[in-house]
């Protein structure tokens, strides 16, 4: 068992569910029982996004996450978006729209060199809807993902399943009116970023308290911090892809500016489990139905996985 830390609250990081409610359920137990019941109760949980897509089943992942503020009263949730959830909500209606008055269909003029191999979405509503939703809806014209080394369900976002789990086909504009008020509430009141001061972390030193900021696929390098978490801050409808949430390489270092200032960066979205320093990419599940989903406990830097197993 760990051991409570009394000078630091805990702070639990939980990577990419990807609609794998088991998993998000053995994960919960598991954390339940590793923590100290005190700890648990009063603990900051911080989900670090892509709640949806390839597993089975979004509808109740999403049930789940919606129903913990009444069921753990004490503690403090935040629930970022992933760009699965984005392109969800892009999809439903569950954003916002561009803060300049601008209008949805002016995303996708970036990237029309992909529409035909996406196969973007083209039926009710498509005319002002984000570029990426348009791309989750999208039937894509590749079977075979070559990076993951698996097939597409439906689109280049694997949303077929999250389809289903409502259910209904790949791509049905019923959908919109499928899914739940409470659930596009849900999405809709997702952050792009979470800043967080004075969470402890175990270092070479001892804990040290630092600044925190969780965003699902990190801070791009070479880009001045504060633009960008002002655009993320602001949920920024505008930009046709939000590197911070959908970036690989671009985003995961932390920025040589907040190196300097010691702050953790916490994300999930790489499909890897990686804790180097102050930063930590929980994402261990990448989505695939063999890989566990895992959890970061700080101050300790603990690793708890759906998978793990406790001897009583």
């Amino acid at each position: 068992m760990m051991m409570s830390k009394n000078s630091s609250r805990v702070v639990i990081c939980i990577g990419d569910i990807h609609g794998y409610m088991t998993k998000l359920q053995n994960l919960w137990s598991n954390l339940e029982r590793v923590i100290p019941a005190s700890d648990f109760e009063n603990a900051r949980i911080i989900f670090l996004g892509d709640y949806c897509d390839r597993g089975p089943d979004t509808r109740k992942v999403l049930d789940f996450l919606i129903d913990l503020p009444s069921k753990y009263p004490n503690q403090s949730h935040v629930f970022l978006a992933g760009n699965h959830d984005f392109a969800f909500a892009a999809f439903v209606g569950a954003i916002p729209p561009p803060p300049d008055g601008s209008e949805f269909r002016d995303t996708w003029a970036e990237f029309e060199a992909s529409e035909e191999r996406e196969g973007w979405y083209k039926g009710y509503g498509y005319q002002n809807m984000h570029l990426q939703g348009r791309r989750w809806a999208g039937k894509i014209t590749v079977r075979f993902n070559a990076v993951k080394g698996t097939e597409y369900q439906g689109s280049i976002y694997d949303a077929g399943t999250t389809f289903q789990s409502y259910g209904l086909p790949h791509g049905s504009p019923e959908l919109m009116k499928a899914v739940p008020d409470e659930h596009k509430k849900f999405l809709s009141n997702l952050v792009w970023i979470h800043e967080e001061d004075n969470v402890g972390i175990d270092t070479e030193k001892g804990v040290e308290f630092c600044k925190l900021i969780a965003v699902h696929g990190g801070l791009e390098r070479g880009k001045d911090v504060e633009e960008q978490i002002k655009y993320l801050k602001a949920k920024d409808t505008r930009i046709p892809k939000v590197e911070p949430l959908s970036g690989r390489k671009s985003v995961w270092d932390i920025p040589e500016e907040l190196r300097k200032t010691g702050t953790i960066v916490v994300s999930g979205h790489h499909g890897k489990l990686h804790v180097d320093g102050l930063r930590l990419i929980i994402d261990q599940g990448g989505g695939l139905p063999q890989n566990p989903v895992a959890a970061i406990v700080l101050p300790s830097k603990t690793i708890v996985r759906d998978t793990d197993t406790h001897n009583c």
